[in-house]
């Protein structure tokens, strides 16, 4: 199959930053850390590569539920991605999105959140999107609250009337879904996008993950042969 076939949209479950530093004997911030800065380097050479989409799974509504500490330590690491992060992708012609709800999160995390969204809303070379404070169920859920609202006829509802109300509906359904550590699950990442999506689990952590895994992710894709029930 010809290298030019690559997937239109890429996801990534980042998982296994804190036992990468558990079995280092490394503190647990410094595993989220490692993998925020793995975050930005694979998500850049997927773009190189002719990927236009990436998500990246960051922050899911049960990580409210870890210790407080370590809450704070990934809402601060998120603040590094809008002070600097967002810039650098602006400056690539990157658009930056941002999946979930603002449940919870305080005022400056929401302001900062849309004005990265509103800096890059023009940018056309690729697309960067961060499912944060982000659950698939409360996704589906917020999309039928919306289509309720708008006083659509039941008798309407369709799956793309549902897309049409999802977390940033222009970005489309995903082609193929990677998650690291070894757990193969999905842990409800875009419930709606993955569908059909192609699953790849990896076996290493995310801070272990290099550009030629990348590579092998693309090349994996071009093997399946994707039939869509047909």
């Amino acid at each position: 199959m010809a290298d030019t076939i690559v997937p239109q949209h890429v996801g990534f479950i980042v998982d296994g930053n804190r036992r990468w530093a558990k079995e280092r004997g490394k503190p647990t911030f410094l595993g989220h850390k490692t993998g925020f800065d793995k975050l930005k380097e694979i998500m850049d050479y997927t773009h190189e590569r002719g990927v236009k989409y990436v998500t990246a799974f960051i922050f899911s509504t049960e990580n409210w539920d870890r210790s407080k500490e370590e809450v704070k330590y990934l809402i601060d690491l998120y603040r590094d991605l809008f002070t600097k992060e967002v810039k650098r992708l602006h400056e690539k012609n990157v658009r930056v999105n941002i999946l979930g709800h603002n449940d919870g999160l305080a005022p400056d995390i929401i302001k900062m959140t849309k004005e990265g969204e509103d800096l890059t809303k023009n940018n056309t070379k690729a697309v960067a999107s961060f499912c944060f404070n982000y659950g698939g169920e409360w996704e589906l859920a917020e999309a039928c609250k919306q289509i309720c609202k708008s006083g659509i006829d039941p008798d309407t509802l369709t799956p793309e009337v549902i897309k049409q109300h999802l977390y940033h509906p222009e970005v489309p359904k995903m082609d193929m879904l990677v998650r690291t550590s070894g757990e193969q699950r999905i842990s409800g990442f875009m419930l709606y996008r993955a569908a059909y999506s192609e699953l790849m689990f990896l076996k290493k952590y995310w801070p272990d993950m290099e550009k030629s895994d990348v590579d092998d992710i693309i090349a994996e894709y071009q093997r399946r042969n994707r039939r869509f029930g047909k």
